[in-house]
């Protein structure tokens, strides 16, 4: 699980400096179709359909309705490609290892509350400590475990 992991993150790092970018106001199709100076009526017949159909096309993008096959067709009509990916907040490690950290600590705090009411807490921070470093490294190397809700 841990290669996946690192896999993917590896890949991702080449798109981080895309993280900020933003689709143009009117949307990709309408500025590049714009760019070209291209009009509806010569985009429509391009990609063979009507030029109502172009403008609610252009209207289901800026909605964010328009379907990836949609968004592919127009975008070859003008020469361009489709690029489709997740980019992260952070690494897929990261946010494994700080999911752990959460689910380490209810844990904790469970048993804790436990061994409270045994009147067998842990008081010494450094075995405290270790034990949650432990917890997470453990539920870092499953992380199919972490993402129960009961958590």
């Amino acid at each position: 699980m841990k290669d996946a992991i690192r896999q993917l993150d590896q890949r991702f790092s080449a798109f981080r400096l895309l993280k900020d970018a933003t689709r143009p106001s009117k949307g990709w199709i309408r500025a590049v179709r714009d760019a070209l100076g291209m009009t509806t009526a010569q985009f429509a017949k391009r990609m063979g359909v009507s030029q109502p159909r172009i403008i609610a096309i252009e209207k289901a993008e800026i909605s964010k309705a328009i379907t990836l096959k949609t968004l592919e067709r127009a975008a070859e009509t003008v020469g361009c490609r489709v690029v489709y990916f997740f980019i992260p907040d952070t690494t897929l490690e990261e946010t494994v290892r700080s999911r752990a950290r959460q689910v380490a600590e209810k844990q904790l705090e469970t048993l804790g509350q436990t061994m409270g009411l045994e009147d067998q807490a842990v008081y010494d921070k450094k075995a405290r400590e270790a034990m949650r470093s432990k917890l997470i490294d453990d539920l870092a190397n499953e992380p199919a475990r972490l993402w129960d809700e009961k958590w």
